[in-house]
Formats: structure tokens, C-alpha cells, sequence
């Protein structure tokens, strides 16, 4: 398995990789958790997908989409400020320039290799490892995001637990929840799987990790 970042400046060399990235998008918000998206030739998109974030990958086999994340640097529109800021205890966030928003995450749960014994899947792990290591290689240390209750039990299982920024709300069908989660050597060694492996450098333009 190996965890692939793409910048704006790659959108065209990695295209196929993309269109798996919105179509899983698609079965995972969609069909999975039954959020209401906005589906654009077969996959799932929204209006921070025009603002040239940079997308984590973690692709299978060298060509299978299976864990997919957007990264948003925070002095820009982000979906936790424009989309939910009801989930900001005081309705702003206190940007900063070493924050990044990490928004749409999601993983391929189906792909048998990684889950056994009922630890947290290898696409999960291996995911959490490249957008912290990517956060650290571009000058972040801190990742701000909004997700559900079920995900933040997810975040502490990982060892990697999240400071919340309010309290749970009801969106739709699930309750939700902001937070802040460290960029930092200590989340990385923990969250990491045993066979993840790094490229020497994961700074913008250069980005390439894998896990076996």
C-alpha cells in the first residue's frame, strides 16, 4: 500500500487516481453513510474541490484507490468555517498559518488485507501517518476538521485523539463534532503501521509513502 500526495500542480498527471478518489467519495458519503452530497459524473463533489486543495491518497496494487483525504490550508475558505460553523464553540476559528483542514476523509473498509484480530484497518493507519507526515514536511502542526462522534472513537482507538472546538451537534443523520488533532513526531510514531515506510522527502511536489 502506498500513500500518494497530489497537489494542484499533479491534478492532470493523476487524474484516474482522482476520479477513483470522488467515486469512493461516492460510496462512502453517499451510499455508506447516506449524507446528502452532490454527485458530478459519478462521483462526489462539493465547492472546496475548486479551491486546489491537496489530496492524500493511499492507493492498492499501484492503481486502486482505497483512502482518500483533502487538505485546505486554513487563511483560506474552509469547509469547518463556511459549511459548519456551528461546530466552532464561538462560531470562528482561530486560524493560524501552521493549521491545515483536513476534510472528506474516508477509506475502502471492503479491502480484506490490513484488518485482523479487530485492530483499526491498515488503510486508516496508514492514512492518519500521510497527512501527518505531509502536514510536518509543509509546515503544519496543527490539522483542524469536522467528523462525527463515530470517528472521533476511531481518532482515540489510533491513539491520536482529537481536542474538540465544541460540543456534538445533530447534522442530518449524524452528530458531529470539530476538533484539532497535533502534527508532530509523537502522533506519527504512534499512528504509523509497522511496515509504513517513507520517501526522503514529503514536502509539496515530492510526495510518495507506502506501508506493506
Amino acid at each position: 500500500m502506498q500513500v500518494l500526495a497530489i497537489s494542484p500542480d499533479r491534478y492532470v498527471e493523476h487524474q484516474n487516481l482522482l476520479k477513483q478518489m470522488h467515486q469512493l467519495r461516492v460510496n462512502v458519503f453517499g451510499g455508506q453513510l447516506e449524507w446528502d452530497v452532490t454527485i458530478m459524473d459519478g462521483g462526489e463533489r462539493d465547492q472546496y474541490d475548486d479551491l486546489n486543495p491537496t489530496y492524500i491518497l493511499a492507493t492498492f496494487g499501484g492503481n486502486k484507490v482505497v483512502g482518500c483525504a483533502r487538505l485546505l490550508a486554513v487563511q483560506g475558505p474552509i469547509m469547518l468555517e463556511r459549511t459548519f460553523p456551528q461546530l466552532l464553540r464561538h462560531g470562528s476559528l482561530l486560524a493560524s498559518s501552521r493549521m491545515v483542514e483536513s476534510s472528506r476523509f474516508c477509506v475502502d473498509a471492503t479491502l480484506p488485507v490490513g484488518k485482523e484480530g479487530g485492530q483499526l484497518h491498515l488503510t486508516t493507519l496508514t492514512m492518519f501517518a500521510g497527512i501527518i507526515e505531509w502536514s510536518m514536511a509543509n509546515g503544519y502542526d496543527r490539522i483542524v476538521a469536522a467528523t462525527d462522534l463515530r470517528f472521533e472513537r476511531v481518532l482515540n482507538r489510533a491513539g491520536w485523539p482529537m481536542a474538540r472546538l465544541g460540543v456534538p451537534l445533530v447534522i442530518g443523520n449524524t452528530v458531529a463534532i470539530a476538533g484539532t488533532l497535533p502534527a508532530d513526531e509523537m502522533s506519527f510514531e504512534r499512528v504509523r503501521p509497522p511496515n509504513y515506510r517513507s520517501a526522503p522527502s514529503y514536502a509539496e511536489g515530492h510526495s510518495r509513502r507506502s506501508a506493506a
